[in-house]
């Protein structure tokens, strides 16, 4: 137990827990920017995976880890862009759109992958590149708080970052009020003249970007190769933590923290006598805790209100 505690209070573990909430706070926010326009974006898991696999295959043959990046970031509104068209445009479930990228994730990637240099389940053949880490001046130096907060991979400052943008975007911008108005009602959005289905389509894109990069980090930062399946259900993850956040962008940054400590808390209670399989269903665990805790909060709103009326 002593040990638990230490390891808790550790500024490694500090750290661990900002280096394992990245991709989970890129894919939430990506989460969040589509629900806020009247649309949800189930198909993360899969558009992380592909971007995954598009930034080593593009940091393999440019020899360039930013170019590499550059691609996932293509791939990622590709797929933002084929999402809404299929939802928006041919009327298809968006839900089932979604699903159906994850789907094609999972298997298309390892067959991409085979068709490039014939390994199946690791890119092992390719020479790809990682994305640097950061040493902030000043901080660097400060003892424990240095420890914590330098010395983290390029996206994870892109993520925090990207909090602070998408809260601009949302609240401080014409297109952030369009698309605010869009989710809450999109008949009184299109009386005023705002192009509704213009507006989703802007925020699928933004989502596939945001979630490309939370992608391009599990293998251009966490880790320096594509592994099959690598984002190992962080999408889903991150939709659950969209739901606790409460709609807004400190709220979503929150939740992955939450998240991202319970999946710090996992990798550390490896070293202990406690069953593998155990430690392993932890955050996926608080994922189902969470969103229980979510939804019977929000019945007890409705409730109010309905009681109000």
């Amino acid at each position: 137990m002593q040990n638990i505690i230490s390891t808790i209070f550790s500024a490694s573990f500090l750290f661990s827990i900002l280096r394992l909430t990245t991709p989970i706070l890129l894919a939430a926010l990506a989460a969040l920017i589509t629900d806020r326009a009247g649309v949800m974006n189930i198909g993360l898991e899969g558009i992380m995976l592909c971007s995954a696999l598009a930034g080593v295959v593009g940091s393999a043959y440019t020899q360039n880890a930013f170019l590499g990046l550059l691609f996932a970031m293509l791939i990622g509104s590709l797929l933002g862009v084929i999402m809404a068209y299929c939802a928006l445009n041919l009327k298809t479930d968006i839900i089932l759109t979604g699903i159906a990228i994850n789907l094609f994730a999972s298997g298309g990637t390892v067959f991409i992958l085979y068709s490039i240099c014939k390994d199946k389940g690791m890119s092992t053949s390719l020479a790809s590149l990682t994305l640097p880490s950061i040493d902030i001046p000043l901080i660097k130096d400060i003892p424990f708080l240095g420890t914590v907060f330098s010395g983290h991979n390029f996206l994870t400052y892109i993520a925090f970052l990207s909090v602070i943008v998408i809260w601009a975007l949302l609240y401080k911008t014409p297109l952030g009020l369009r698309i605010r108005v869009v989710g809450e009602n999109p008949n009184a959005a299109e009386s005023v003249g705002i192009n509704v289905r213009k507006t989703q389509y802007y925020v699928l894109i933004i989502s596939g970007i945001l979630a490309s990069l939370g992608g391009a980090y599990m293998s251009m930062g966490y880790m320096d190769k594509f592994a099959r399946d690598m984002v190992a259900g962080r999408g889903f993850i991150a939709l659950a933590a969209e739901a606790l956040g409460t709609g807004t962008p400190l709220g979503v940054m929150g939740s992955s923290l939450i998240f991202g400590a319970a999946d710090a808390l996992a990798s550390n209670l490896q070293v202990l006598r406690i069953p593998v399989q155990f430690i392993q269903m932890i955050p996926y665990l608080l994922t189902i805790v969470g969103l229980i805790v979510y939804s019977i909060s929000k019945s007890r709103q409705i409730k109010k209100i309905y009681l109000q009326k």
